[in-house]
């Protein structure tokens, strides 16, 4: 067997077993039985097409390796434990649809491909939420305290904003000459204009979103009031359209058009995708996360300068800024594809040459002020 052979056979292996470890974990965090049991099969199944690579490996006399989960799965389980499945579920089913035809190309993996295109499928459908039924008026836990899994990515860039706007503020003010008190006080100012900003936009968006999802759930149930017929067929349509036989679509439909309630709840769910219970989440709350993800951003740069005077406060700046960047770099490989050690290279040489070009130019302008 060639090198390159071996290293795939590796590398498969090891996508196995991270995908089985990230599986273990949600299906140990999931309360909801149905879905736990799900997470729990596909564990299995990635354990059994890592069994696949290992027999290969072996046969080909490559010892057996020791499983350690990559740094992306370990970063995966905490906030699983943390914030439970729902908050990271859509960043999974990205990862698994991108990731869908993975053995498309590979000859010895033709068994192992369909399979894996089954996987994200399924998880893309736990993703979207159960289909009709009687659970769709229900209230879930997989809806309440996060809004969904693209809060990870709403964090993340949330607090990334913070960090470089504000290091890029302070070190742009330091390069100018400015005082130590002034470079604080601009941080300070910087963090609070930065944060309120981010904090009143995210305001206006939930409620301009939960204003308009409003308007259409009344025009809905009113449709539904004037012509109950015609939204059952749509209802109907909808169902056939997800794969259901028609005799199921029009089962499912006429069930949930016995009940007005039921019926306009499924409609908002099915046909304009909203969650009634939610419009579009809580303002205030959308509000308050923006504010606080913004401003623990913007504090990381500040910090030193709180503690520090000149020069040193000046590294202490950048050195723990580098760190915070490293640390959302590694964190955006979670729903980015890459490598953690990839993407926190890249975060921190991209918001390090904007921090170089603004501190270049604070000097430059500085120069020519004073």
């Amino acid at each position: 067997m060639t090198h390159a052979k071996t290293q795939r056979h590796l590398d498969n292996w090891r996508d196995e077993m991270n995908g089985a470890a990230i599986y273990d974990a949600l299906s140990q965090a999931e309360p909801e039985p149905t879905r736990k049991d799900i997470f729990r099969q596909l564990a299995e199944s990635e354990r059994r097409h890592a069994k696949v690579w290992l027999a290969k490996l072996e046969a080909a006399g490559v010892p057996a390796p020791r499983f350690r989960p990559e740094l992306k799965t370990r970063l995966m389980r905490r906030l699983i434990r943390w914030f439970g499945p729902g908050f990271v579920i859509t960043t999974v089913a990205a990862a698994e649809f991108a990731d869908r035809n993975k053995y498309a190309g590979q000859a010895d993996a033709a068994a192992l491909s369909g399979e894996e295109r089954g996987h994200a499928a399924i998880v893309q459908a736990i993703a979207r939420g159960p289909v009709g039924g009687p659970t769709i008026a229900e209230a879930e836990p997989w809806h309440q305290g996060v809004a969904s899994g693209n809060d990870l990515r709403a964090a993340v860039l949330g607090a990334n904003d913070g960090l470089v706007s504000n290091l890029c503020l302070i070190l742009g003010v330091a390069g100018a000459g400015a005082e130590p008190r002034t470079v604080l006080l601009t941080g300070v100012a910087g963090l609070l204009a930065g944060a309120m900003s981010m904090a009143l936009g995210e305001w206006l968006s939930v409620t301009n979103a939960r204003e308009l999802a409003g308007s259409q759930l009344a025009r809905e149930a009113q449709e539904l009031e004037e012509t109950p017929e015609a939204e059952q067929q749509e209802l109907v349509l909808i169902y056939r359209a997800k794969g259901m036989s028609q005799e199921d679509a029009e089962r499912v439909a006429g069930h949930l058009m016995a009940d007005p309630a039921t019926a306009l709840d499924a409609l908002a769910r099915e046909e304009l995708g909203l969650d009634p219970k939610e419009l579009g989440g809580n303002p205030w709350r959308a509000a308050a996360t923006s504010f606080v993800l913004f401003a623990l951003g913007a504090l990381m740069p500040l910090l030193p300068f709180l503690f520090l005077q000149g020069r040193v406060a000046m590294v202490g700046s950048v050195l723990l800024s580098a760190l915070a960047l490293l640390l959302v770099g590694m964190v955006t490989s979670l729903f980015n594809g890459r490598s953690a050690s990839f993407s926190a290279l890249r975060q921190l040489l991209t918001a390090g040459a904007c921090a170089a070009a603004t501190f270049g130019l604070g000097r430059l302008f500085g120069a020519q002020l004073s």
